[in-house]
């Protein structure tokens, strides 16, 4: 008998069949969620040694001649068209110019084959576009991004027959169809499994023809552009009772494509999501009758719905919606960074409180995190790659860091924030958060299920296959594939564990890295909490088995430690890709500390809380010998984050590159920025002199007439910055009357 053959029989025989007993349960949908997209960057991060080398050489997103044109020709000219107040408060919607530019632009079939008549822009390409005009309206951002998103389009590409891509693409490229997707129900909201809308198998007539088809039921709600669709893609449980397919009764969740004219169908209502303007409602069918060809994909896609469906989500939750984020974390660093320099107190412009320097320096470096993780996923994206476990992160790290960045900028605008106007370029933005981190997956779930309860799964280097292996139902078959997975997995837990003792003791001060100049010292220690997650993770999948999946605390701590490691190597990628900028070097150690800090928060945190203590000293020993040593960005870090809103820099536009300045309320702030930082050396020279206010200076002729006249535009443009709008009490009554809002009351 030969030594794999002892092995197998008296070690991987006694462990395998151990292991089936704690291996947890999984429901299809799970299943099915598990397999949909594959795995990137997050998979490298869980081998607790990233190959640096090969991080490296992933080629940055860019953006083709044609692509580039589009950005800055019909988006430019839609931010143009666009007045968010008046969307929101008085029309409840877009205007139809809007829409008829939105339509003949093709905003709505970005993703959509040019042989089909769409523009076949990159995931790139739909993100930037998505970006700009989030930073301009968020009713007009959702308008476009949901149908280049979770939308029909997107399925009819991935799985539609070629009869549906040629009756429906072109219609969707070119807005004649409005698309909506159906898939929250009252009754089901995160878990779709619990949904109720059903569609049973029967026969009937369609169109004066007697053929085999299914008779639908449904109530949905929260669906976007659903009052004004001519399409709906409906997910929906398939039913057979009566035998007429030939196989089981329930067939799982299934996907169709209905025609909203169809008789049944109930649609045109809206909800307010948070006050926003884009079109949201709910819909229902009864008794709504279609033949099989209406299935998404044809008849075979019975029961593959939740598949299709988390295959599609990596564009609403990598792109769309962390498009968004990042939008709105880039116009809160162009605007609170401008109005920290205009708006003075005590004489002094309130940027140079220490206390507002703290929020500037997070806004900064959100916005720097946020970018760099949108295009680094966007590169993942273009390489074929369809990461669901990074959507995930990308979805539930984006908004949460967009509420930060939200919730900074309205605490240093203040009263200008408050008041609702015109001229109050961040209230809309604010009241959107909550949308962002809702739909798409809330996020309370995402990060407590999915990030790290499907990514150790998913990503993970031995798990999928050890699992695959003991599900299968030949027990030899099995125990061949367990042996050769698990004792190649034991191998590399015991080199992670030298790794991850190493690097503790030494703070991976010795670890593998490029020669990155500055940043060496990141990938360093981005190495050694990679190590410590991947030992950590496989100590707690080995000690809790099954019972990790309901460990949810514990699940979403992991979860922050991936979330956190991907989000540092984006930033990494972005200082690389963009010439490692030295200019920029605060705000990568500024994201890099907290990151730090976070993931040591982390790691104690499993620590405190580990069901078996004896596991959780020795993996304190392996992992955080000595506690929580980081701190966090330094004082110093946090000034020089603050300076750089504050003044006008390369780095500053960088930061802000694509937010839509216009002649309205921003780009009013933006020229009264540029008047401040024009006269300051005047003022600098008055100071010089002991002068305090520059009127005072007049009568002693220190001050030329083109000086005078400088002091003069930029006081009244400060002025005109500081001032928040009022109303009469006829105007107010004329908003609350307003047609658009009747309009989504009915």
């Amino acid at each position: 008998m030969s030594a794999t053959s002892i092995r197998r029989e008296y070690l991987s025989r006694p462990l395998y069949a151990w292991a089936k007993t704690v291996l947890p349960e999984m429901s299809a949908t799970e299943a099915e969620a598990i397999q949909a997209g594959d795995v990137w960057w997050d998979a490298e991060l869980f081998t607790g040694a990233p190959d640096w080398d090969a991080f490296l050489a992933i080629p940055p997103a860019t953006l083709t001649a044609e692509e580039q044109a589009f950005l800055d020709g019909p988006t430019e000219q839609l931010c143009a068209m666009l007045d968010d107040w008046k969307i929101t408060w008085e029309d409840m919607d877009l205007s139809p110019e809007t829409w008829d530019f939105i339509k003949r632009e093709k905003f709505l079939g970005m993703i959509i084959p040019k042989a089909y008549g769409g523009l076949e822009f990159s995931a790139y390409a739909h993100s930037e576009v998505v970006r700009k005009i989030s930073t301009r309206s968020v009713a007009a951002a959702v308008t476009v991004m949901v149908p280049n998103s979770l939308g029909p389009g997107e399925l009819l590409m991935k799985f539609g027959t070629e009869e549906q891509r040629e009756r429906w693409l072109p219609r969707l490229a070119d807005g004649r169809d409005i698309p909506a997707f159906g898939l929250t129900s009252p009754e089901a909201g995160s878990d779709a499994a619990s949904m109720t809308d059903e569609g049973v198998i029967c026969e009937g007539e369609y169109e004066g023809r007697k053929v085999l088809g299914m008779r639908l039921n449904w109530k949905k709600r929260y669906i976007t552009l659903g009052p004004i669709s001519t399409v709906l893609g409906l997910a929906f449980k398939m039913r057979d009772p009566d035998g007429l397919l030939g196989g089981e009764e329930d067939l799982g969740i299934t996907v169709a494509l209905i025609p909203t004219d169809t008789p049944g169908v109930t649609i045109g209502r809206r909800h307010l999501p948070s006050m926003q303007a884009f079109i949201n409602g709910p819909n229902e069918g009864q008794d709504v009758f279609l033949p099989l060809d209406a299935i998404l994909g044809g008849p075979e896609r019975i029961g593959q719905g939740w598949m299709m469906l988390n295959a599609a989500l990596a564009a609403g939750r990598g792109i769309s919606l962390p498009s968004l984020s990042a939008a709105g974390a880039a116009l809160a660093a162009r605007t609170t960074g401008a109005y920290s320099r205009v708006r003075q107190q005590f004489r002094i412009p309130i940027g140079q409180f220490e206390g507002v320097q703290e929020r500037l320096a997070r806004i900064a470096a959100n916005a720097y995190l946020l970018d760099a993780a949108r295009r680094f996923t966007c590169s993942g994206l273009a390489l074929g790659h369809h990461p669901s476990v990074v959507s995930a992160i990308m979805k539930q790290g984006a908004t949460e860091r967009m509420r930060t960045a939200a919730n900074d900028a309205m605490d240093v605008h203040a009263g200008k924030a408050v008041i609702d106007g015109p001229s109050n370029y961040l209230g809309n933005f604010y009241r959107s958060v909550p949308v962002g981190i809702t739909v798409e997956g809330a996020n309370i779930l995402t990060r407590s299920l999915i990030v790290f309860g499907q990514g150790a799964i998913r990503a993970h280097p031995y798990i999928l296959k050890e699992m695959e292996a003991l599900a299968d139902q030949d027990i030899e078959r099995g125990l061949a594939q367990f042996d050769a997975v698990f004792w190649t997995h034991v191998v590399h837990s015991l080199r992670t564990a030298r790794r991850a003792f190493t690097s503790a003791w030494t703070d991976g001060r010795f670890g593998a890295a490029p020669q990155s100049g500055p940043a060496r010292r990141y990938y360093r220690r981005m190495g050694r909490y990679a190590a410590a997650f991947a030992l950590a993770s496989d100590m707690a999948m080995l000690t809790m088995g099954g019972e990790l999946k309901r460990k949810e605390m514990l699940s979403a701590r992991f979860g922050d430690i991936l979330s956190e490691l991907y989000m540092m190597s984006a930033a990494l990628k972005r200082w690389e890709d963009e010439g490692r900028q030295t200019a920029d070097l605060p705000l990568l150690d500024y994201v890099i500390q907290e990151g730090f800090l976070t993931i040591e928060r982390r790691l104690k945190e499993i620590l405190d809380n580990f069901p078996s203590r004896p596991a959780a000293w020795l993996l304190k020993v392996f992992v955080l010998p000595f506690g929580v040593i980081r701190s966090g960005p330094r004082d110093a870090t946090v000034r020089a984050c603050a300076a750089l809103l504050m003044e006008p820099s390369a780095t500053r536009d960088r930061l802000t590159e694509n937010v839509y300045i216009g002649e309205q309320a921003v780009g009013r702030l933006e020229h009264a920025f540029e008047l401040v930082v024009q006269t300051q050396p005047i003022h600098d020279r008055l100071k010089r002199q002991r002068i305090r206010d520059w009127r005072s200076a007049l009568d002693q002729g220190l001050l030329s007439k083109g000086e005078i006249e400088q002091l003069q535009a930029a006081d009244e443009a400060i002025a005109e910055i500081i001032a928040v709008d009022d109303f009469a009490p006829d105007e107010l009554a004329r908003v609350r009357r307003s047609p658009g809002l009747a309009a989504a009351a009915e």
